[in-house]
């Protein structure tokens, strides 16, 4: 019989998942970024919406970033905290120098359609694993997330 952690999930499952909420963490830190270079720089005619939102959005991504790092320490793991790993590990790109508005929502929409798709890597992982924990929360980012894609969609036309 295999060892289990202190929330009796198979240590392995939990290494396993905590791996992948790390490379989640990384995701979520440098799309925050993004997001956050996106509100300070836009420019055009709609500069007041969209620096507006962005705030609304960073502001969210944050809670996420201490929510994914809080959930990889019940794991029973310690979240990655460097930025130069951040880099590394992602796969979001940094994105610099962006002003023009519709840029800037088609790079929060790369960011999302990525995150999601990690996102629903780990609520598969966590399922297999019985982690009702990181289930819900994979559960309720992508559902979230998916109606905010649609919106930036509907904005883009």
């Amino acid at each position: 019989m295999s060892q289990t952690n202190s929330i009796g999930l198979h240590e392995a499952s939990a290494s396993q998942l905590a791996e992948k909420l790390n490379e989640l963490l990384a995701n979520y830190q440098i799309f925050y970024m993004n997001v956050r270079g996106y509100h300070w720089n836009v420019k055009g005619s709609q500069f007041f919406e969209l620096h507006a939102k962005f705030e609304e959005l960073y502001t969210d991504l944050l809670t996420k970033v201490d929510e994914v790092a809080e959930r990889i320490l019940t794991l029973g793991h310690q979240p990655v905290h460097a930025y130069s790993d951040y880099v590394k590990i992602a796969k979001i790109a940094e994105d610099k120098n962006v002003s023009d508005g519709e840029a800037c929502v088609r790079g929060v929409l790369a960011g999302y359609q990525s995150l999601i798709e990690l996102q629903r890597e780990i609520l598969s992982l966590a399922s297999d694993a019985d982690d009702e924990g990181t289930a819900a929360q994979a559960g309720d980012y992508i559902r979230e997330q998916e109606k905010t894609v649609w919106m930036l969609n509907a904005f883009l036309g």
